[in-house]
């Protein structure tokens, strides 16, 4: 598995608007290395337990972005030094993502995850859902949090025509949001959505992140 190679191959196939975030869960620190050789700065990782024990071992200017689903009492271990919690998907837990920033002086990005899937086994909000967490009075009073966009993962499928209408609806969610709550903001911008199979199709439909792993680290073990 060429790691420098495949990363080279993707990034040569998307614009340079499109951040990639290379998904490094359950891969070595070694895997990690060579991904950060060849030029990638950005890495995903879904485990609270996985990620505080790779962190300290690599580079200081490694951007990780927590894309898995938070645990309100985990948010303490990673809150030092994480750049981006993906998948907020409750009041409950930007409190605590609010709380855990404020105890280490920083203010850490997130973006809302909206169920935009099939299958009931993803998480995520509605768009009013969505709409009750940001006008709430609760909400208002976070100062150490700063949402950047939206995510959110389509049905696991061969059918593209379905992945592309999530997808869509996912853009249009953002856009919503944005003119309801955040035209005022150059922060809200991001819109994740794409993955190995399907992160082609995203980027047609508006993404502006995608989470790419077996593609770059081969499938997992």
């Amino acid at each position: 598995m060429d790691i420098s190679k495949n990363l080279l191959k993707i990034k040569g196939g998307i614009a340079d608007t499109v951040k990639l975030v290379a998904v490094s869960k359950t891969k070595p620190v070694e895997d990690i290395v060579e991904a950060y050789n060849a030029g990638q700065r950005i890495f995903g990782e879904n485990k609270v337990q996985e990620l505080i024990y790779k962190q300290p071992e690599l580079p200081g200017d490694i951007q990780w972005h927590f894309i898995g689903h938070m645990q309100t009492n985990k948010v303490k271990f990673i809150a030092p030094f994480v750049s981006m919690i993906e998948a907020v998907d409750s009041l409950k837990l930007l409190r605590e993502i609010d709380k855990q920033a404020a105890k280490n002086h920083r203010t850490i990005n997130c973006m809302m995850q909206f169920h935009i899937a099939g299958e009931d086994t993803k998480f995520g909000l509605d768009l009013d859902e969505a709409g009750e967490i940001l006008e709430s009075p609760d909400f208002k009073e976070l100062k150490n949090v700063n949402i950047c966009g939206v995510m959110g993962m389509a049905t696991f499928t061969d059918d593209m025509g379905q992945v592309r209408g999530e997808f869509r609806n996912l853009k249009k969610i953002f856009d919503e949001l944005k003119s309801r709550y955040f035209s005022a903001s150059d922060e809200f911008k991001e819109i994740s959505m794409g993955m190995s199979g399907d992160y082609q199709i995203a980027i047609e439909e508006g993404s502006t992140m995608v989470r790419i792993g077996s593609l770059i680290f081969g499938e997992r073990g």
